[in-house]
Order: structure tokens, then sequence, then C-alpha cells
């Protein structure tokens, strides 16, 4: 082992620093300078190997040679650190000009300060040490440093380049915990300022990487070292050196490329439906909702004057009424929260409830002059917002006419009826643009936006964040407004360029679904609070009118005029977190 890579690093790195203690003795006005030097090296380094021995020494010799070119006398260099010296610091040579004599005698020391001290800029200390990593087919080129067979453990397995070949199969985006993540990006970062990696992606770091275990390289010996070949000043193998030099950003382009990635790779999501149903007669009309999926895994379809129940269980399909016997049409469907009761609304402004297991009418609520568009379940309480702009609240438990709350504010049709998580607040949204917060026990509304410039159907709540409410506008509006209904404040708004017909919260994640209607017929899945779409979803040949969630939350369905319904898988219950509210919440109610 005498001859061994580590025992000759040893070896020159005491020598040269016993050269430093010389140096440092005979310019005592300098040696304060060289201390800090060598204090600011002893420091933790992250790239394995024996490498950091050299790298140090290259560096203390450099801030020797840079600072005082007349003393290079006393730190003897060999080719391989006069061509470091060289590209680091083009105007001075590590050598002697030929026929030409120092400006002082280097024998001679002037307490008076007649050897002039330029101290390197300290952002200098972001050197750049490059190890050209030399292939194993390459014979040719000269090898100084090969590391022994019986080490080939003894190296993180960290290339020039970023890349090994043969690496074991990455464990998928999902499974990587951010601890991990911010590790991999630590390591890449000190990687491209300090070797000059050029890493901008560390996915390709975090191949084959394990804690605890190295990797293999395929030819035994993983890293050899050797010259660099020689390169023009100003290329990229100097541009580090010149960053950091003479002011510049004060990181590598490959460095601001990683930090500007993702954290996370982009969720993926299927492109296209896994089921595709016909729905004839379904309507092509903004203001009917005729599409719901029940907790039970039961979906119901209004189509004219039937209501038609399909299992996603069984794909068996159930014709549950047909109110062409009345003269009449369905015009919204809801389910209860439990599954088992369904709510119909109809043109002429009846409300029936339906038990669905034994296929029988309950109810035959009456109060609207006009259809009923929307209808919203509270446990036993039943909304309805009809054309007449008349809200009712009925509670199905008790006899109609003791059971009936009426609540009038829209000036125009009722589109769109939401209840909060909590089921203490009830939005609802009209054709004359506007979105009203109801409370529980109030017959007026405690909350008022009109920042719509077209009618609101779309409405959702956030079951990740308080208070967070959600509105879609019509086609002079096309946007998304995010309202903080505890404070009353208006949060985000984003323009989607169509109309806005739905809208839905993931039951997982902080992202939610849109559906749209003119001009572009599309879904899109959103990241919340960015706001940046995660895909677009085309396929329906008409407005996206209707749109329901699966009771796992993993699935939708769309409806359109052009009498279809398509199933999309679009959200995932990977990374879901607990929500925990705070008892200490001041802002805990609507105010």
């Amino acid at each position: 082992m005498s001859n061994s890579y580590p025992n000759v690093i040893h070896t020159h790195v005491q020598r040269q620093y016993q050269n430093l203690k010389n140096y440092c003795a005979a310019s005592t006005k300098q040696s304060y300078e060289i201390e800090k030097v060598i204090l600011a090296t002893n420091f933790t380094w992250l790239i394995s190997g024996y490498r950091q021995h050299y790298a140090r020494h290259l560096y203390l010799l450099t801030f020797a040679q840079i600072s005082h070119p007349w003393r290079s006398g006393m730190f003897p260099c060999n080719e391989y650190e006069r061509k470091f010296l060289a590209q680091h610091n083009p105007g001075t040579s590590p050598q002697k000009a030929q026929g030409h004599s120092p400006r002082i005698t280097p024998t001679k020391y002037r307490p008076d300060g007649g050897d002039r001290y330029i101290p390197i800029r300290q952002s200098s200390a972001e050197w750049a040490t490059r190890f050209a990593a030399i292939a194993s087919s390459s014979p040719d080129t000269p090898n100084l440093f090969k590391r022994p067979t019986g080490m080939q453990g003894a190296s993180t397995g960290a290339s020039s380049s970023g890349n090994v070949s043969n690496a074991q199969a990455a464990p998928s985006a999902t499974a990587i915990d951010d601890s991990r993540m911010d590790s991999a990006a630590h390591r890449a970062l000190l990687r491209n300022e300090l070797l000059c990696d050029n890493i901008d992606d560390i996915r390709a770091d975090l191949e084959g990487f394990d804690t605890g275990r190295l990797r293999d390289s395929p030819s035994g010996g993983l890293f050899k070292f050797g010259q660099r070949t020689p390169t023009k000043y100003g290329d990229a193998s100097t541009s580090h050196a010149a960053r950091c030099l003479f002011g510049g950003p004060p990181l590598s382009e490959g460095s601001q490329r990683l930090l500007k990635s993702p954290r996370k790779p982009q969720r993926k999501v299927p492109k296209n439906p896994y089921k595709v149903l016909d729905a004839p007669e379904l309507q092509d009309d903004f203001y009917l909702d005729l599409v719901d999926w029940s907790s039970q895994n039961m979906l119901s379809v209004g189509l004219h004057t039937c209501v038609y129940l399909w299992s996603a269980c069984n794909s068996q399909v159930v014709k549950l009424c047909d109110l062409a016997t009345d003269g009449d049409s369905v015009t919204s469907v809801q389910w209860a929260d439990k599954g088992d009761l369904l709510a119909v609304g109809t043109n002429k402004g009846i409300t029936q409830i339906w038990d669905v297991h034994a296929q029988k009418r309950l109810r035959e609520l009456t109060g609207h002059s006009s259809r009923i568009g929307c209808l919203a379940w509270n446990t036993d309480l039943v909304c309805s917002g009809s054309r007449d702009r008349v809200i009712i609240q009925r509670d199905i438990r008790q006899p109609a006419q003791y059971a009936e709350r009426r609540l009038n504010a829209h000036r125009q049709e009722v589109c769109g009826l939401k209840w909060s998580p909590d089921r203490q607040y009830l939005a609802s949204g009209g054709n004359d643009n506007q979105v009203l917060v109801w409370s529980l026990r109030r017959n007026d509304p405690c909350q008022v936006y009109t920042e719509h410039n077209a009618a609101v159907k779309a409405l959702a709540w956030s079951p990740h964040h308080h208070g967070l409410l959600v509105s879609g506008g019509g086609t002079a509006d096309r946007c998304l407004r995010f309202w903080n209904t505890l404070t009353g404040q208006s949060l985000h708004s984003i323009d989607t360029g169509s109309q806005v017909c739905n809208v839905a919260w993931s039951k997982h994640s902080s992202e939610l679904v849109s559906t749209h209607g003119y001009s572009y017929n599309q879904v899109i899945i959103w990241k919340y609070p960015s706001l940046q779409p995660v895909t677009k979803l085309t396929g329906h040949q008409y407005r996206v009118l209707y749109l329901a969630m699966s009771p796992d939350g993993e699935s939708i369905v769309t409806g359109a005029g052009d009498e279809t319904l398509r199933f999309w898988h679009v959200f995932s219950k990977i990374g879901q977190q607990k929500v925990v509210r705070s008892k200490l919440n001041l802002l805990s109610s609507i105010r």
C-alpha cells in the first residue's frame, strides 16, 4: 500500500503543508490570511473518495501562487498543477519567465509593506476543481490516478456527467420522500458548484441511490482520473472561474436550472376516458343538473322525462321513473348523503323524493313556480333553486307546511347550490352574476360576491382549506374565482378562456377539476394555490355541462350535449394528507 493512491496524496499534502508553514514563518504579514484559508478548507466535503485531499492542496497552492507569484519557487509544481494554475490565473505562471528578473528580491522582506499584497476575491472560494472521468475503454489517455481494485466501494458513484450506465431501476417519483429529494438536490448543487458537473435534473442523480449502499460500476474500477485536454480561455472549462473572479451570476447555469425545476415530477393523468356510455336525449342546457354519483357507487342520469340508475359495480341499468305521464320532464337530480334517497327536480317546479332501493316515491314537494335547476342535500334537509329566483329549504322528516324556509336574494334564476363541508353554510350562484353565502340559521345572506360578469353555476367548497370557496362564471366571464368566506376576501382568480360549467375539488389533494363549454369543450385539472393546469382532457364534441365525482374520489364522470357520458381517472389517493384544524384558529367561522 506504500504506492497506493491515498498514501501518495497524503505524503504530497504533508510536504506542501510544511512548505506553507515555512512560507508563513518567512512572511508574517500574510500568515493570518494563509491561516484563514487553511481553516476555511476544513469543512466536511459531500463529494467522496480521496479527491478532497488533492483538491485542498491545489486550492492552498493556488492562493499562495496567485497572491505571491514571486514566491512560487517555494512550492514545486508538477505538470498537472501548472495547467490548473494556468486555467484559473492566465495572467501569471508558477514558473519564472525566461529572461525576466523579479521586481523585488525574494530573499528580502520589507516590514513596511514593500510586497504589495492583492487578496483574491472572497467569491473565489467557489473555485472549480475539474477531474475528467476517463472511460475504461480508452487506453491512449494517460492514467495518473487509478484507484486500486480493492477499494471499489469507497466512492459515492458521482460522475462528472451525473449518469452511471446500467444503474439500478429508479424508484417512482411518488415513492421518494421529501428528505431524499432535498438531500439529492443539495448534493447536486454542490457538485455543480465545486466540480462543474452541470446537473440540472436530480432524478438522474436519484437513480440507484440508496443510503447505506453504493452503486456498482460494471467495469470494476469506478473512477480513473487524468489530465484534461488543454482548452482555450473563456470556454466552458474556465467560465466558472471567470464567473467567480469577475462577478457574474452567483450560481452556474446548471444550478439555476436545477433550482427552477419542479420539486416533484408532474403527475401523469390518462388522456383518454376509461369508459364511455351513451346517454340519448341528454339535454344541452347550461341551467340544468342531470348527472350525480352517490356514496353507494350508483350513477343517476336524467334523460328528458326519465331517470336512470347505473351501477358502477356491475354496470346494471335501472329505470327509476318516467314523468311523461305527468307531462313533465327532469331538470335536476341529486343524491342524499347516505346514497339511499334521490331528489328529482322537474320542469314544473316539483321536487320528488325517491327511495331507490324500493323504487318508490316518498314525497312530492311543491312551492316553486318554475323549473328547478339545482338541488343540494344537508343530511335530512333538501334545498332547491329555481328559475323563479327562490331557494326553498325543507326538512323531509316533517310535514311540508311546517318545514319550509324560503331564501329570497337572487334577482334572476338560481343556477347552483353547494353546502360547505361542515354543513353550516350554503353557497348559491345565480344568473344575476352573484355568489351568495347563507348561514344555516339566517334567512338573509351573510356574504355577497359580485365580481363575476356572467351567470354562476359552478360552485365548490374545498375539503382541505376551511372556508375556501371557488366559483366559475359563464361565457362572458370565463373566470375561476376563489373566496375566503371566513374573512369575505377575494383570494385568487384565473381566466380559463372558456365558459365554466362545473368545478369540483379532489378529496385527496389540493387540486380541482373544472369542465368548460364554449369554446374549448374541455376538462382541466388545476393545482392549488399555484393555479397551474396539470392536464387538459378533451373528447366531448359539445359543452361539458355535467360533472360528478366517484365516492372514492379518484374518478369523475362528465356529460355533454353530444349524448355521451365519459369516465376519467384524474385523481389519486397517494399523498393524502389529514387536515387538522386548530382550536386556536380565530377565523373558524364566517363573521
